[in-house]
């Protein structure tokens, strides 16, 4: 007979691996780490050049994502509480370890998504409470679900994860322009390899959990190896619009070709040889080239202002290129 599930306690808390520890994995704190960063890139890249950056409001913006950042992966670990007693890789977990309640978890973790929502709907703005929204939803009623039905999930569930540096920007200009979208499209590709790597080194754990992945229907590993690439390919490229937006300048399009080429001769190893090691490298490569490129971002963010239509306005550039054709950037998709 299985024993029952402990209560959850102050007492109970207090051993095992601690409080902190494990309100850390059930919020998946690194995630939600990655989540606040992007949303501060996406918050100050879109901030209006020449005027002091609302810090209050990227407060309330960051605070607001990260409840809702941090609710989802609570219950994410609550629907696959089941999967996750099968991997070894997630066994551990809070749940499968039966060191909390369903029902604790379930409670917290709709209060913190129901109060990011709220928050992020009267302490910024409508707009991005609705990204905040179609993010907590696409993650754990599209991808959570098709992670058991087809090995398209990665795809998918690479939407949710690019959606916060979009939020970020929707909180600093009330819009999802043209910028918004290229800080969103070089998240959704840098994810495509990251969980590649994953994937492959852990593929029989996956197949155990009852996960379909493609490295768990690839023996071979050739489609995982392209699929790597491929994306790796897309993101040097998609990683260079900032530039072309005006919104970052010539040293980080300098920055952003070196960082693709080096990712992408990981994956290109990777690719090659399909070992452990190469795919440890290209994971490696992936957390290391996503705080670089970003802190380039922040770093040479251009000091040309965009009119309310996208375009660059001539009245901070230099004399020697007012007159001259911006190029334009496409007009703003919803106010």
């Amino acid at each position: 007979m299985k024993a029952a599930v402990p209560v959850l306690t102050a007492e109970n808390l207090a051993t095992d691996k601690g409080r902190v520890a494990l309100f850390s994995e059930l919020f998946k704190a690194r995630l939600t780490l990655l989540v606040v960063l992007t949303t501060l890139v996406g918050f100050y890249l879109g901030s209006a050049i020449g005027v002091p950056v609302d810090y209050a409001l990227m407060f309330h913006t960051v605070f607001g994502t990260a409840l809702v950042a941090a609710g989802a992966s609570a219950l994410n670990q609550l629907i696959e509480r089941e999967h996750d007693a099968r991997m070894k890789r997630t066994e551990n977990r809070p749940l499968p370890a039966q060191r909390i309640t369903p029902n604790s978890v379930l409670l917290l973790g709709a209060l913190l998504s129901v109060a990011g929502l709220a928050w992020l709907l009267f302490a910024v703005n409508p707009l991005t409470a609705f990204l905040g929204a179609v993010t907590l939803a696409s993650y754990l009623f599209v991808y959570t679900p098709l992670k058991r039905l087809t090995v398209l999930n990665t795809a998918v569930g690479a939407v949710p994860g690019a959606l916060p540096p979009l939020m970020g920007w929707a909180a600093a200009t009330n819009s999802v322009s043209a910028g918004g979208w290229a800080l969103f499209a070089i998240l959704f590709f840098w994810q495509l390899p990251h969980f590649m790597a994953i994937s492959w080194l852990y593929r029989e754990d996956y197949a155990r959990a009852g996960y379909r992945m493609l490295s768990g229907v690839d023996p071979e590993g050739r489609r995982t190896a392209a699929s790597a690439v491929r994306n790796t390919i897309a993101l040097l490229l998609i990683s260079l619009f900032p530039y072309v937006l005006h919104l970052a300048g010539r040293y980080y399009l300098a920055g952003a070709f070196v960082l693709g080429a080096v990712f992408l001769a990981c994956a290109i190893v990777f690719a090659r040889k399909l070992t452990p090691r190469a795919a440890r490298q290209l994971f490696f490569a992936s957390i290391i080239y996503l705080p670089l490129l970003l802190g380039l971002l922040v770093a040479d963010k251009a000091t040309k202002k965009l009119t309310p239509e996208g375009a660059v306005s001539t009245q901070s550039l230099p004399r020697a290129e007012q007159g001259a054709n911006p190029v334009a950037a496409p007009a703003t998709l919803l106010n």
